[in-house]
């Protein structure tokens, strides 16, 4: 299954973006998808059970139109998921933007595991089998660039 999200601008009261068709356009989903495929470093933003948001590095890969990470059976990342699995995840750089919104799940199907830690110790050169590994169905994602934040801004819906 390949995703195929509606692309318009943002809403952003009182930052002036240009509609749609001004400045640089929308961007196609290609390019996010690239960005996810490529990064090095994420963040993840989870929400604490009191409320709290809690916002770490991670290293993921983006597999089977999901991001994909692991993490500690009992870190603050899963403890957090277990109460609420709505995540952010960023891709780095910040001046070339791409913003994730979706929610995890835990992944038990053993053959996308097998091809995520292949994928893993292929980009990273490390890994760790015996952690949990999530997947994260985008909702919304959005773009952002210090080159032309007016004119480039673009938001996915799924």
């Amino acid at each position: 299954m390949t995703l195929t999200p509606k692309a318009s601008r943002p809403h952003m009261p009182g930052y002036e973006l240009l509609p749609a068709d001004q400045g640089k356009g929308l961007k196609p989903w290609s390019y996010a998808v690239e960005r996810l495929t490529h990064a090095r470093g994420y963040w993840i933003s989870t929400t604490c059970p009191d409320g709290r948001p809690h916002s770490v590095p991670i290293w993921g890969l983006w597999l089977r139109d999901h991001f994909a990470f692991s993490t500690g059976a009992q870190s603050k990342k899963a403890r957090n998921l277990r109460a609420n699995p709505h995540v952010v995840i960023g891709v780095e750089p910040s001046d070339d933007s791409i913003v994730l919104e979706g929610e995890a799940r835990l992944e038990d199907d053993a053959a996308c595991k097998r091809e995520f830690l292949e994928s893993y110790r292929a980009k990273y050169g490390w890994v760790s089998d015996s952690e949990p590994m999530y997947l994260v169905r985008p909702i919304l994602a959005f773009y952002f660039s210090s080159d032309d934040f007016t004119g480039g801004a673009t938001r996915w819906v799924f």
